[in-house]
């Protein structure tokens, strides 16, 4: 598996405030010097604290939903199309369930990249729409999600430039910007943070981000990263609880969390040793406790996809427990890219 040559650094001296967005702390990622940003407006997303009930405790949430293409993916696409941009790549495909294929198509287009993406005939229609409006060709593939990326890899061997999100670790640079952001939006570190895994590479990206900050004496003590995943298609859960024999009871069941329904994280280990190295766990939940969180999130204001819902079961979960504060929970996208009923 691909990686950065080494861990990100983080110097506070370089964040620039004149710069947009993610685009301030572009010291941070590994990008030729001469590389032109391929932006278009990601980062900077707000902070909003609120109350799940009246006199409880606060919960932080991070709009990720409100980038350019409605979820936190575009924060690893612009870094990756910048680099793609800057190897002369003219073409690429990518696979993906809606989100990152949405992300991807919309900053191709900006890079003047010709972009083809494998789906699974399932995806939200909204998503498929917006890919197609960005002037991507959608490549609609029957079955479960697996099938997408097993038509797109034999593209890649037919000689396509694969620009996956997943394997190419270029775009974990600009995932990991939203930790520099909840440090400066808080004024401390978080104590838990939490957000839906389906390959695991946000949480990953925090992770990696959050060491960074340590290393730069910005913090002391690193989050504890909570991942959450749908029942239907847990296996990180599974691996989690049981060790790797739990994969063997995980199958990739139908979900409103499309975003997570991940057979096969292809960083799983990397993202299950992160989990453990902060001190966190892996959650799964039900259909119903996702529907029911998609509609409670929106009575405080956020509107939300049903894969970003499944942060409201986890935070009732956590708060009745134990969650170090301040607590942060990541909402990854936007309600209208997905069908409301």
């Amino acid at each position: 598996m691909l990686d950065l040559a080494g861990p990100l650094v983080f110097e506070p001296g370089l964040a620039a405030n004149a710069e947009p967005g993610l685009w301030r702390y572009r010291h941070t990622f590994p990008l030729p010097h001469n590389a032109q940003p391929v932006t278009l407006g990601e980062g900077g997303t707000p902070l909003i604290a609120a109350q799940l009930d009246a006199g409880g405790p606060t919960v932080h949430f991070k709009l990720e939903s409100l980038n350019p293409t409605g979820s936190y993916k575009d924060r690893g696409t612009a870094v990756l199309l910048s680099w793609l941009q800057a190897q002369g790549i003219t073409a690429a495909v990518e696979d993906s369930s809606g989100n990152a294929g949405a992300s991807f198509a919309a900053y191709a287009a900006r890079a003047g990249i010709r972009a083809r993406v494998f789906a699974p005939a399932y995806a939200a229609a909204a998503k498929l729409a917006q890919m197609e409006m960005y002037g991507a060709t959608v490549v609609r593939v029957p079955g479960p999600r697996s099938r997408a990326t097993e038509a797109v890899v034999q593209a890649a061997r037919d000689g396509e430039y694969y620009a996956s999100h997943v394997f190419n670790p270029v775009g974990l640079a600009g995932l990991a910007t939203i930790a520099y952001e909840l440090v400066e939006q808080l004024g401390c570190a978080p104590g838990t943070v939490l957000m839906p895994v389906g390959q695991g590479s946000l949480l990953l990206a925090l992770q990696r981000g959050f060491v960074a900050l340590q290393a730069a004496g910005c913090i002391r003590q690193l989050p504890r990263l909570i991942g959450v995943q749908a029942e239907a298609c847990a296996p990180l859960w599974a691996c989690f609880n049981h060790g790797p024999e739990g994969l063997g009871f995980v199958s990739e069941g139908e979900t409103l969390a499309e975003g997570v329904r991940i057979r096969h994280p292809l960083r799983g280990d990397a993202v299950l040793a992160a989990v453990h190295a902060s001190g966190g766990q892996v959650l799964a939940f039900t259909e119903t406790q996702i529907e029911a969180g998609r509609r409670m999130l929106a009575q405080l204001g956020f509107f939300v996809e049903p894969t970003s819902a499944l942060v409201w079961p986890a935070l009732r979960q956590l708060l009745a427990s134990a969650a170090t504060e301040p607590v942060v929970a990541i909402l990854t996208g936007h309600g209208l890219k997905s069908a409301v009923a």
